[in-house]
């Protein structure tokens, strides 16, 4: 991720995809097939200035997120614990994160789709017919919605 421009031929100037500045620093940075200031490259939850933090970034729906807040945000699925990859789907619920495959109703076993309407109890989903009995107090019956699509919307 970091470059050093130490040749003896004066390099050509790159802009920086953060600021649109001229990067005419000694060291710069190259992420996402852009040229980034040590300084630009940022998380997008945090703000930690990535060059400083590692080695590594992480990019998923238009944000570049440093690792503790990309595992904070995709990292692992709820039901099976298993890590998730910045390129897969995933499906969400009461701010827990799922692999498409393991969004499915706790009783019947299966796999609710976005649109299928669902009851979140105490950190169990259950589908539409599934529920337990209504003397549980903690439920609401909610549209599924998928996270396939993130928009840029902050969400830290």
């Amino acid at each position: 991720m970091v470059n050093s421009q130490a040749s003896g031929v004066p390099p050509t100037p790159r802009s920086c995809a953060g600021c649109g500045g001229k990067i005419a620093d000694r060291f710069l940075l190259f992420s996402m097939e852009r040229y980034w200031h040590t300084r630009c490259l940022k998380c997008s939850c945090c703000q930690a200035q990535l060059g400083e933090i590692g080695t590594t970034c992480y990019s998923k729906g238009g944000m570049i997120l440093c690792r503790s807040d990309y595992i904070k945000l995709f990292g692992a699925c709820s039901a099976c614990g298993q890590s998730i990859p910045a390129n897969e789907m995933v499906m969400r619920a009461q701010g827990n994160v799922y692999h498409i495959k393991c969004f499915s109703c706790a009783t019947c076993r299966n796999r609710l789709i976005p649109g299928d309407r669902f009851h979140y109890i105490n950190g169990t989903i259950f589908c539409e017919h599934d529920r337990p009995g209504a003397a549980l107090h903690n439920s609401h019956l909610a549209p599924l919605q998928s996270s396939s699509v993130l928009t840029d919307q902050k969400v830290c």
